[in-house]
């Protein structure tokens, strides 16, 4: 199994392919799989799926995500990217080869298994969310699948060790644009302009005081602004500023709160200075909330897994199959503390192999 984990990943990290447009790595999935006996296609025109069927009435289900990054890889590995300025530094390269390996073993073990198997190849998780367009696809509903799973490798956790948690997993992700537009004038007539420049730095000191009672009294709530722009001169009232910022909550109750309390924050800046404020909300994708009652039971399989004390910050589209069927979301351990998304990222194949043991005891869970 280690040597074919090793090749399907050392083959398709040469071969990075950004957001939807994988038709290399595609193409190579399919190579991979059409030997077996499962039906390749594609829900949504986008993704690739194999469909295992045992002729059980319902079916359980395993992601992985197969987009890379537009980061100029850095490793010096021989198995480095062919396609510069675009890598596999998240560990999808892993999830792919995984997902193979574990085809393998459905192959062979597909009549005496509780349930069909469908396994997902998805694009577009670091863009646009591709998890949607699958879940939108009615995939789920007509194949009877009634559980899914999915793993992410983890750099912060030791290599081969599986960490997870019931309930809210990983958040939900907004981007924040807040914009106050004003009056601008000299300085020496300051009283004619109408200030966004220190609106905005009102609005940025006191969003940060409105989310932090938030997490206090509700739950995870975070909001930081990576970017400021305001003004053109230094002897003049700002007519305009703009903050980019990122929201990161651990429910959909804390980000309609966060929402409300922030569009109220806007106004009362914007009418203490005289400037129209705007603030707009991206839909991000949903937290990753595991099922508790499959948590358990899939703990109960996996005696060695950790419980991860507190919900992670980043985003992840798996959020979407969860929104359709009880789903549970695992953090694979590489052991290296090489971040993801960083251009040095690489791990050690044997921790593949783990994740694959894991993964088949899973499909062993009645």
């Amino acid at each position: 199994m280690l040597q074919l984990l090793q090749t399907v990943r050392r083959d398709l990290h040469r071969i990075p392919e950004l957001d939807d447009q994988l038709p290399q790595t595609t193409a190579y999935l399919r190579r991979a799989l059409e030997d077996l006996p499962c039906t390749l296609f594609s829900p949504d025109g986008r993704a690739l799926c194999a469909w295992f069927d045992g002729g059980k009435e319902r079916a359980v289900a395993f992601r992985a995500d197969m987009d890379a990054l537009p980061i100029l890889e850095k490793t010096g590995a021989p198995y480095a990217s062919c396609h510069p300025g675009q890598m596999h530094a998240c560990g999808h390269d892993g999830h792919m080869a995984m997902l193979i390996g574990l085809a393998h073993t459905v192959a062979e073990r597909l009549s005496t298994l509780p349930r069909n198997v469908l396994l997902i190849f998805q694009p577009a998780e670091e863009t646009t969310g591709g998890a949607r367009s699958i879940c939108e696809s009615g995939v789920l509903e007509r194949y009877g699948v009634e559980r899914i799973y999915g793993f992410h490798l983890w750099p912060n956790l030791p290599a081969g060790t599986l960490g997870s948690r019931p309930g809210p997993l990983m958040a939900r992700a907004s981007e924040v644009t807040v914009r106050m537009t004003g009056r601008s004038a000299h300085i020496a007539r300051w009283q004619e302009g109408a200030d966004a420049l220190m609106a905005g730095a009102r609005f940025l000191c006191e969003a940060e005081a409105c989310t932090g009672k938030l997490n206090r009294e509700q739950g995870v709530c975070l909001l930081k602004f990576g970017r400021m722009e305001s003004g053109s001169v230094r002897n003049a009232i700002s007519a305009e500023s703009t903050l980019l910022g990122s929201l990161r909550v651990d429910s959909d109750e804390v980000f309609q709160s966060a929402k409300e309390e922030l569009s109220a924050l806007a106004r009362t800046v914007g009418e203490q200075y005289g400037v129209e404020a705007e603030i707009r909300f991206s839909e991000g994708y949903p937290p990753v909330c595991n099922n508790p009652e499959l948590y358990a039971a899939s703990a109960a399989a996996l005696p060695e897994l950790r419980l991860l004390e507190e919900p992670l910050l980043i985003a992840e589209d798996f959020s979407f199959y969860q929104r359709c069927v009880p789903g549970v979301f695992f953090l694979l351990g590489t052991g290296t503390g090489i971040p993801l998304h960083a251009d040095t990222f690489d791990f050690d194949e044997q921790v593949l192999e783990a994740g694959v043991r894991f993964q088949q005891r899973l499909l062993e869970l009645a």
